[in-house]
């Protein structure tokens, strides 16, 4: 589950990572209240205006503004808060900003001596470990990093049975090139940030950049976070911080079935039962010359409520040209799907697109008979080649 920026640099707080100080608004009205607030309690008279989406690349789309006054700071939350902010991470439809983050400004006199880091904390899969991955190249995306100055990138493996020890954190700050009170700080960062990752069972912090003031203090200037879901459970105040409004609604409107979705961009939707036959559907889409629209697994209870709650979901995109339906009947009978389908079919009323169903296993002769008998507009296959030779025919 993504979290807005506020609410990350929230949770960070918890665990005593540095964050500046901050108030999030919904009105510009409150804008110059809050920066009046910030200042009373930081001494800071500059702010950094913020639009709070679920995207990266929010300066370079015009949402992040630093105010020298608090005219500035009105002007820019007004700039803000409702515009369609664009960034690579959008699309070119960009978000609807509907709260903007009134920050202390933390560009102290003496800019030439600040400094900006990369950051982040997550999974390493192929060790089983967790791994700390940072870099001297703070603020700039880490992919260009990675490509254009590889050896810029550092990382620090911790095993989650141990815990993060004490020099693993002083590596860091060595790496970072820093000395003196920045390094102690830095060390404490690093603890306190890898404290909160594991304590709030995240997937994902990152934060870019971690910023060193003039004066040696370090924060996080910025906060991405991602919790896992299935861990929702043990963290019913982090659950409540889910914003809807920043999801998409056709993956909103699955959840409400239990289906597993995930929009894609491609003209091909697919209904499969199973998370590993759903990959493979997707590159038999690829392999006939089509690309996957979605991900959809339905699960192995598969019946007529959740086939047509399926189909619904895949005809609201207006790209899809064909659906394909994969089940391999294992737990579910393949009859069962089939019978759900026709009825789904049958309810929805029009359907548009051609729709390919493929079922192998239990019963999936059976299942084959009702679609061929239906009188839709169903094609039917049994091995994985039909249904790509069908999929390539009528896409």
């Amino acid at each position: 589950m993504n979290i807005h920026e506020y609410q990350a640099k929230s949770i960070l707080k918890q665990f005593g990572v540095a964050v500046p100080e901050g108030i999030v608004i919904d009105d510009v009205d409150k804008a110059i209240e809050a920066a009046k607030e910030i200042q009373q309690k930081t001494g800071m008279d500059t702010w950094a205006v913020k639009a709070q989406i679920h995207a990266g690349g929010r300066g370079k789309g015009g949402g992040v503004k630093i105010a020298k006054s608090l005219e500035d700071v009105k002007q820019y939350a007004s700039d803000i808060l409702g515009m369609q902010l664009v960034t690579h991470q959008t699309g070119p439809e960009g978000k609807k900003v509907n709260k903007v983050l009134i920050e202390q400004g933390i560009y102290y006199p003496g800019e030439s001596e600040i400094k900006e880091y990369y950051m982040s904390v997550l999974l390493n899969r192929d060790s089983g470990r967790n791994i700390i991955m940072y870099s001297t190249e703070g603020g700039m995306d880490i992919e260009t990093v990675a490509e254009k100055t590889p050896h810029l990138i550092f990382k620090e493996e911790i095993d989650p049975r141990v815990g993060i020890q004490a020099y693993q954190a002083r590596k860091v700050a060595f790496n970072l090139g820093l000395s003196g009170k920045a390094f102690k700080e830095m060390v404490k960062f690093v603890m306190a940030l890898y404290a909160a990752y594991e304590k709030s069972d995240s997937s994902l912090f990152e934060i870019n950049p971690v910023f060193k003031t003039s004066d040696d203090r370090v924060f996080a200037a910025d906060a991405k976070v991602n919790l896992d879901d299935n861990a929702l459970f043990r963290h019913k105040d982090y659950e409540a911080m889910r914003d809807t409004s920043e999801e998409d609604p056709a993956e909103l409107e699955a959840g409400k079935y239990n289906l597993n979705f995930v929009k894609l961009d491609g003209n091909v939707g697919c209904m499969v039962n199973g998370a590993g036959l759903a990959m493979a559907t997707m590159d038999i889409i690829k392999l006939a010359g089509g690309d996957p629209a979605n991900f959809l697994d339905v699960g192995g209870t598969a019946n007529a409520e959740t086939v047509e709650a399926g189909f619904r979901i895949i005809l609201k995109d207006p790209r899809v040209k064909a659906i394909l339906i994969n089940i391999f009947g294992g737990i579910v009978r393949c009859d069962r799907v089939a019978q759900g389908v026709v009825d789904a079919y049958k309810s929805i009323g029009t359907i548009n697109v051609p729709v390919i169903v493929r079922l192998q296993g239990t019963n999936a002769k059976e299942g084959k008979e009702l679609i061929d008998e239906s009188g839709l507009k169903v094609y039917s296959a049994i091995t994985l080649q039909e249904a790509a030779d069908l999929v390539k025919k009528l896409v």
